[in-house]
């Protein structure tokens, strides 16, 4: 399995792509404007989407994704989300006044995008893939995910402020390589992390004192202009531990 990062910033503006990754050819992990770095040809090839949430930065790509290539293929996009989440998008976005109904057409019987609810701690099994959600704290309904190839394992924490069952999951799993956990705001705006559930330097520092110290922890999610601010402050509390995540980067698991 190799995962291929194609955005990573909390926001756009000077080269930044929100939230996508793209796991060998055929699936993408969240598909905020990361997703615009792909041709059409890729895009083309991309048979699953495993969403952690509705947000628009986690979300953008995917209508103008299947506008722009379902007709040319000959199966459905399986869009994998908890039920909740895909609620919200069949009440806010497919629903015919913000995009088109794309799990109806161009027909119920043969749509182009085919619905499929994810269980927490289930196992999605592709060849030899397994991809597994696991819980979130966020202000919406919103997973991460667990990520197993012959190898080894990634864990994305998703959007999320501090929980147990994060923690608690990266030390059981023995095969562990990477942890790719958001970190969006600085110690100045903790408030503002808190009430839009989302870590900031001191609160994930000290949860990142309860994980063995086996896997690399790399930084997504960092707000643009503070990126350097927040990777800083992280360094001083937990010293030589995180690396910032960047467009481009590469996993083989």
């Amino acid at each position: 399995m190799k995962i291929k990062v194609l955005g990573c910033s909390g926001g756009i503006g000077d080269g930044r792509h929100t939230t996508s990754f793209l796991v060998d050819d055929d699936i993408l992990v969240d598909a905020g404007t990361g997703v615009t770095r792909l041709t059409r040809e890729a895009l083309a090839r991309i048979d699953h989407v495993f969403l952690t949430h509705s947000h628009l930065d986690h979300i953008l790509c995917l209508p103008l994704l299947l506008d722009s290539v379902a007709g040319g293929r000959g199966h459905a996009l399986v869009l994998h989300a908890p039920p909740e989440v895909l609620e919200i998008l069949k009440d806010h976005l497919f629903n015919w006044r913000i995009w088109p109904d794309f799990s109806r057409i161009p027909s119920v019987e043969a749509p182009y995008l085919h619905y499929a609810p994810l269980e927490i701690g289930v196992p999605v099994c592709l060849g030899d893939r397994e991809i597994t959600a696991l819980p979130a704290n966020h202000v919406v309904p919103a997973v991460g995910y667990l990520l197993h190839g012959g190898s080894g394992s990634l864990l994305f924490s998703g959007d999320t402020a501090s929980h147990s069952s994060l923690w608690e999951l990266a030390d059981a799993t023995a095969d562990l390589k990477h942890l790719i956990v958001e970190c969006s705001f600085p110690k100045a705006q903790e408030e503002v992390a808190r009430a839009s559930k989302h870590y900031c330097p001191e609160m994930l520092a000290a949860d990142l004192a309860l994980m063995r110290p086996a896997a690399s922890v790399w930084i997504t999610h960092l707000k643009p202009g503070g990126e350097a601010g927040i990777m800083a402050e992280l360094e001083a509390l937990a010293p030589g531990r995180v690396r910032a995540l960047e467009e481009g980067m590469e996993f083989d698991l």
